[in-house]
């Protein structure tokens, strides 16, 4: 993600990935000032930035009410992609594209002229004050301290990412997934010191991947690992519309009854076999023999394909039908009980309820998600919108239920023939013929959580 303009400038560091195409490994003040604000919200939990900020001089009212007002402020927007199928280009977020400006603008007048738009004049100018209130005082605690290590750390970054030809295995990724990336368009690469910790954070979006770098960061192969794995999710977000669409046939014509949650998988395991396998076995010269995701399903699942993506890598052959059909064979065949786990499936929900608490009630219980959408009104059309979807579908009644009840039986084919008391408190589970799962609950007395440990 990741003191004054000129040194941004003088830590820019750019080299070719192919003809006219450009990587450049930078620090921006700008984005790590926004990281550290983020890093101190109460919703946040307890990390280094934090730490540091509680113990000086600079944590009273005054920046405090700087910090409540920056989390306040409304940055976040999306849309859909309407054209592609469902899930398989990542939603726009207008978060994603003030990050993104904040790395490659030389300012803040810079960067509220290209914000324009993105969210409100005033949001914007109010986001600009909170960025030029904390820069000083995210120097003082954060990078000053820190400033020689992190510059020799971003150095042997670029010299590593040289000498191992880390643009190859951005091509690599072009051809497996059948992507295309245009070269005039560069790749930025934005770090930002982490002292005093043992892990770190990534994350990608449009053109750029954002990472905190550990000052005592001894080696660089996870690092890269996990940077590629990154930008990985890059790649197959920019598959063309016809690749995706292709692609979600093959899944959807598939006959086996694992291959919704399979593909509902599989952009997090294909980046994890490529960056956490592939990429990680060519830089240390041998295969990562432990965890490659902290994640059960990811983990397993990668390391099931990986012989199989392996091959495909080398042969230089893209994903094909072939690819995708072994891919839910090994998914069905190793994880049979995958679909009925709700660690799992519940990775991708869509939530019905009138019970607005329900949610963080969901939210508490399945911490990880992937893809979520909430309803609060269960009406004809609420569920018209959760079945054109092939999320896990939970419904939470908890009155009226003789009306709601009738109101999901006759949308639902799979329903006609079932008999519900909307009397009685129960929980029922059925797969649906799009192969996602449906949860039902009648609430009365019990409460959610209880409930929902009754799901077989």
């Amino acid at each position: 993600m990741k003191n004054t303009f000129l040194l941004a400038f003088l830590l820019l560091c750019s080299f070719s990935f192919g003809q006219n195409l450009t990587f450049k490994i930078k620090y921006s003040e700008q984005l790590a000032v926004f990281v550290f604000l983020e890093n101190l919200s109460e919703y946040y939990p307890d990390n280094v930035f934090k730490t540091e900020f509680q113990k000086s001089k600079y944590n009273v009212e005054k920046y405090k009410n700087i910090v409540s007002k920056f989390e306040q402020l409304s940055i976040y927007y999306s849309f859909r992609f309407e054209d592609f199928p469902y899930g398989s280009k990542k939603t726009m977020q207008t978060y994603d594209v003030l990050k993104k400006n904040l790395i490659e603008t030389a300012d803040l007048n810079d960067f509220k002229v290209r914000s324009v738009g993105m969210v409100s004049n005033k949001t914007l100018s109010d986001l600009a004050a909170c960025i030029v209130e904390f820069t000083p005082i995210y120097n003082e605690l954060i990078y000053n301290p820190n400033k020689e290590k992190f510059e020799k750390q971003l150095d042997e970054i670029r010299k590593c990412a040289r000498e191992h030809q880390i643009e190859n295995y951005f091509k690599m990724g072009l051809v497996f997934y059948n992507s295309s990336w245009d070269n005039s368009i560069p790749f930025e690469a934005a770090f930002y010191p982490l002292p005093n910790s043992k892990g770190f954070t990534a994350s990608a979006f449009c053109n750029n991947f954002v990472s905190a770098i550990q000052t005592d960061l001894k080696s660089h192969k996870d690092l890269f690992s996990v940077m590629m794995h990154e930008t990985f999710h890059i790649i197959y977000d920019e598959q063309p519309l016809e690749v995706k669409t292709q692609i979600d046939v093959w899944f959807k014509e598939n006959k086996s009854k694992s291959s919704n949650y399979a593909y509902q998988l599989m952009n997090e395991v294909l980046a994890t076999v490529l960056g956490n396998g592939y990429v990680y076995e060519k830089l240390d010269n041998k295969i990562d023999e432990g965890e490659w995701y902290n994640n059960k399903y990811i983990n397993l699942m990668a390391k099931q394909i990986y012989p199989l993506t392996k091959e495909y890598i080398e042969q230089k052959k893209p994903i094909d039908e072939n690819f995708i059909d072994q891919y839910i064979l090994l998914y069905e065949t190793n994880f049979p009980d995958w679909i009925n786990e709700l660690n799992n499936i519940m990775t991708y929900r869509y939530v019905i309820t009138e019970n607005k608490k329900d949610f963080k009630v969901i939210d508490k219980i399945f911490r990880y998600r992937s893809r979520t959408e909430y309803e609060d009104q269960i009406t004809e059309s609420s569920i018209e919108k959760m079945l054109q979807t092939p999320l896990t579908k939970m419904v939470i009644i908890s009155k009226d239920s003789k009306v709601k009840l009738k109101l999901l039986k006759n949308k639902l084919k799979e329903l006609k023939n079932w008999k519900a008391n909307p009397d009685k408190e129960f929980v029922e589970k059925i797969l649906l013929e799009d192969k996602s799962q449906l949860i039902i609950i009648n609430q009365k007395n019990t409460d959610l959580e209880t409930l929902i440990k009754f799901v077989k």
